[in-house]
């Protein structure tokens, strides 16, 4: 279920790399470059539209993401999905402003096959460049591993896996015996602990991992003082693995350091850029949809005795109680201590209400709750609050998905986890999905999102 190439891109957010700098420009730059290109190519003058259309660009694809690490295919993917993601979010912004006439067709349709194909050359001339790099005598990191557990395992595979960016893994240290170290590690073992300082002097190591654990302290100090008077980088690596790290960070607070292990992605620049596309996209929506929203208030109206709304108490950031809205669906509206989830044939449900459930259009007046600040577009769907006081007790880090705003669809409900949840299991997938979504968040994959929303409405009928 998870990407553990990103899990283990983002465990801790390092100082920016070269690479991850060159990506964050080279992305809204060729897609800008490109349009102009493509209307001198045409002929077309670039007037007011067109200069404002290459700034809201350029703001919606930067940072662009670092794919030279991706293989070629996962790449090329990427860049598609975020690429029609783009595109329906720039249709719907001309039609919402009548401005799609300001823009020749011909320009558009040649703008938005290039692109990608673009992007896509550029990725590959980039991977060719430091792989080429990487094949330098002259650029090559050799790094050990210190410590032969499981932890130690982990690190020199994910060195391992680095070796096209110029890493060599070269071996373990560790004073234990055959017996109580890793298989794989008995045959790569170069020596003790007392021979770490010594090896890495003579065989020029750039970098020593250490991954002892912390009951070692005092055998810790000890080797930090002997490589210390080597010019080798030295990397502590904690054993983590079994906490749910989500946004790890490495924070000074005046002058102390302080791991982040559990930190909401929508901080700073982000929870502006989150807030703001917010903002546009359900204002934007509202207006599209406001004809649907009449017509399914008076269904509802008509389909059975009770309210149009039904406000529900949710769970939202930082587990604060909440109202959501939603079209009335049912002949009851649960909202105390214990809620009955919906199933499949539940009585409590009208003919209308079926429908608009089947259909997700039940939802649609929480686009208000959107521009309340309430929820979001895109984050872990919120549960009754009963539901938490069920869940949160028997499933591992449940209430960390409340670390950011609910939204009206989400990274789970995109993968298959909508409907009803009638086992731990299913809860369960859906809760690692939201986690998922919280370590890896990026404006793109929100927009991947909702496209993928946009089919599920049309073509999936899970919901009931």
């Amino acid at each position: 279920m998870f990407n553990n190439r990103n899990y283990n891109r983002t465990f801790f957010n390092a100082p920016q790399s070269v690479t991850s700098f060159v990506a964050a420009f080279l992305e809204p730059v060729i897609t800008v470059v490109t349009f102009l290109m493509v209307m001198a190519w045409h002929d077309e003058p670039v007037f007011r539209a067109s200069m404002a259309l290459c700034l809201l660009v350029f703001a919606l694809t930067f940072p662009g993401r670092d794919r030279f690490r991706d293989n070629k295919l996962e790449a090329a993917v990427d860049i598609t999905t975020s690429w029609v993601s783009m595109l329906a979010i720039l249709w719907l912004c001309g039609y919402a402003t009548n401005s799609l006439h300001f823009f020749d067709n011909e320009v558009m349709l040649t703008w938005g096959v290039l692109t990608p194909l673009l992007q896509w050359l550029a990725v590959l001339i980039g991977k060719w460049v430091l792989s080429h790099r990487a094949a330098q005598t002259f650029a090559r990191r050799r790094a050990i591993v210190v410590g032969a557990g499981p932890l130690g395992g982990k690190v020199a595979r994910a060195l391992q896996g680095n070796s096209e960016m110029g890493t060599e893994f070269v071996g373990y240290f560790d004073d234990r015996t055959d017996s109580r170290v890793l298989p794989e590690a008995v045959s790569m073992r170069l020596g003790g602990l007392r021979d770490v300082a010594n090896y890495v002097y003579a065989h020029g190591i750039h970098e020593v991992y250490i991954t002892l654990p912390l009951g070692s302290q005092p055998r810790i100090v000890q080797l930090l003082e002997a490589v210390q008077g080597t010019t080798a980088s030295l990397y502590f690596v904690p054993d983590v693995f079994g906490i749910s790290i989500i946004q790890g960070r490495l924070q000074d607070m005046n002058g102390v350091p302080v791991v982040g292990i559990c930190e909401t992605p929508f901080t700073g620049t982000n929870a502006l850029v989150k807030r703001i596309s917010d903002i546009v996209l359900a204002s934007i929506i509202l207006v599209l949809i406001s004809p649907i929203l009449l017509a399914l208030a008076i269904g509802v109206k008509l389909s059975s005795p009770g309210p149009i709304i039904f406000k529900q108490r949710r769970n939202g950031l930082d587990g604060e109680e909440i109202m959501v809205y939603k079209f009335r669906s049912m002949r009851v509206m649960d909202n105390g201590a214990v809620v009955k989830q919906a199933t499949k044939g539940d009585p409590r449900i009208t003919p209308f209400g079926a429908f608009i459930r089947k259909t997700s259009l039940d939802e649609l007046p929480q686009f208000i709750n959107v521009l309340q600040g309430r929820m979001s577009i895109v984050g872990p769907r919120p549960h009754a609050v009963a539901h938490n006081e069920e869940y949160r007790r028997l499933i591992k880090a449940y209430m960390v998905r409340h670390k950011v705003k609910p939204g009206i669809t989400g990274w789970a409900q995109v993968n298959g986890c909508r409907g009803e949840t009638e086992t731990i299991d299913k809860m369960q997938a859906r809760v690692e999905y939201d986690l998922e979504y919280l370590r890896n968040w990026s404006l793109a994959l929100d927009l991947q999102i909702i496209i993928r929303t946009m089919r599920l409405v049309v073509f999936d009928r899970n919901a009931y």
